[in-house]
């Protein structure tokens, strides 16, 4: 059979860049963002509503395949796997997303066409050509040894010598900071000087950090603006300096919160949540619960077991403080692989409030993973990872002496997250927000009404067609 004759040619075609800053939003830009916002002036923002659920790997989802979850099945970070009864939160095989993704369909129609994806989610796994990711090695000893994980392999050590080890406790946890993000846009520059590809997907998460501590108005949040807005800035004039257009978007804004809903605890009370002793502390039974909330950010996945409780449990939480509303996923997703891995139900947050994963009832019996940064094992997700608890005494003591163990090869457990949700002040997860609270892009030739609509703005660029809606 006839190869497929090319229709367009990347050496005729001006490479793209596209830099995802993550929480970035109209209301973000000021006095802090100078160089974000001569960008801005000279390029032009879109605001546009956010993907549903508005969290990392759903929006992301959205822009590289031109679907909603009804296509790409990315209903959430996470769901419940219902065949194996586990809640499986930041997995990172690509093959996860279904459907066509951005680099597919230009690797087929572009003559030459290489796509980087430098650390945009699902990037294991991948067919995209160059691929650098976040990735601990996990030892048989129960040690974690902080790395990335690259496409090429080889590239890993290449990219290390030159750059120096990624700053691993930067991307999350307590310690979370700039450093994780310029490491970022420095393998950005690193790959281009040395591999030029077509369109290079960079991902800059700093913002997220601050705008869920502090919240969207915090006067601390002017420092991490102008963090952000240095990295980006200086990454922005690079690829200008080599001709590469750039296109800067986001995945959401961050709302201010101030009100923890916490779903499984209201699940437990009404005998829906099975709970089960784990050396004196409590262990969710998610093979006899007969109801579970896999919490999001400001949405929640409710899976039940017998549906014949659906209506009994819809009415049970719509009744909430804090909830906005709960929705049968039938209602939100079309048939297919987004309903297989949804929950039954679907709860959104009131504007000001948020989801924990939190099924205790007594602190002194949380799980061992509550107090950690546990982000595959905690039955959801957990925003209270950014934070010290202000309870402990010298915890910076308490973090060295476990480090020291764990270089010696000894086990030990890090338990110096707090257990006080109300700590969070700001989160997302919710499709419907005002305009400064939106997903934003900068910078594109076509009008742009939905995340789903970034991945036709990037075809139309290497395909020299306008967007067909």
């Amino acid at each position: 059979m006839a190869r497929r004759r090319k229709i367009a040619d990347s050496r005729a075609v001006q490479a793209l860049a596209v830099l995802n800053i993550v929480g970035l939003s109209s209301r973000c830009l000021g006095a802090a963002t100078p160089r974000l916002c001569a960008f801005r002036d000279r390029a032009g923002l879109q605001s546009f509503a956010p993907a549903f659920p508005a969290v990392t790997c759903t929006a992301q989802s959205h822009m590289l395949t031109g679907t909603d979850a009804s296509g790409h099945g990315i209903v959430a970070n996470g769901w419940l796997d219902r065949e194996s009864a586990e809640v499986r939160f930041w997995k990172q095989s690509n093959r996860l997303i279904r459907g066509e993704k951005i680099w597919h369909r230009l690797q087929r129609e572009v003559l030459g066409f290489t796509c980087a994806n430098l650390f945009w989610w699902y990037n294991m796994a991948t067919e995209a050509d160059l691929a650098i990711t976040p990735r601990p090695l996990y030892l048989a000893d129960g040690r974690k040894s902080f790395d990335v994980h690259t496409q090429p392999m080889d590239m890993r050590e290449k990219i290390k010598e030159d750059l120096g080890a990624f700053p691993f406790t930067s991307f999350w946890g307590p310690g979370a900071g700039i450093a994780c993000s310029q490491w970022i846009a420095n393998s950005a520059r690193w790959i281009y000087e040395k591999h030029k590809p077509s369109l290079n997907l960079v991902y800059l998460p700093h913002l997220d950090y601050g705008l869920q501590k502090y919240g969207p108005d915090a006067p601390e949040m002017a420092h991490d603006l102008a963090q952000i807005d240095t990295v980006a800035g200086e990454l922005i004039d690079f690829y200008e300096q080599h001709g590469v257009r750039v296109l800067v978007v986001s995945e959401y804004g961050i709302s201010a919160v101030n009100r923890p809903v916490h779903l499984n605890r209201i699940l437990r009370k009404a005998g829906l949540l099975s709970i089960k002793d784990e050396l004196g502390r409590d262990g969710l039974d998610l093979f006899q619960s007969d109801a579970i909330a896999v919490a999001d950010h400001q949405v929640a996945h409710i899976y039940i077991k017998d549906a014949s409780r659906i209506e009994s449990v819809k009415t049970l939480l719509s009744a909430v403080p804090g909830v906005e509303k709960v929705e049968y996923a039938r209602d939100v997703w079309q048939p297919g692989i987004a309903l297989e891995r949804a929950g039954d139900l679907v709860v959104t947050a009131a504007p000001d409030a948020w989801f924990t994963y939190y099924f205790w009832e007594d602190d002194n019996r949380a799980p061992d993973y509550a107090r950690s940064v546990d982000i595959h094992r905690k039955p959801g997700y957990d925003p209270v990872e950014l934070f010290l608890d202000p309870k402990l005494c010298c915890p910076k003591l308490k973090i060295a002496a476990f480090l020291l163990k764990k270089k010696l090869g000894l086990r030990a457990l890090l338990e110096v997250i707090p257990l006080d949700a109300s700590l969070v002040k700001g989160s997302h997860g919710r499709h419907e927000v005002p305009t400064d609270e939106q997903a934003i892009v900068i910078g594109a030739k076509h009008p742009i009404l939905k995340a789903e609509e970034i991945f036709d703005e990037m075809l139309a660029h290497f395909l020299a067609v306008a967007p067909t809606k």
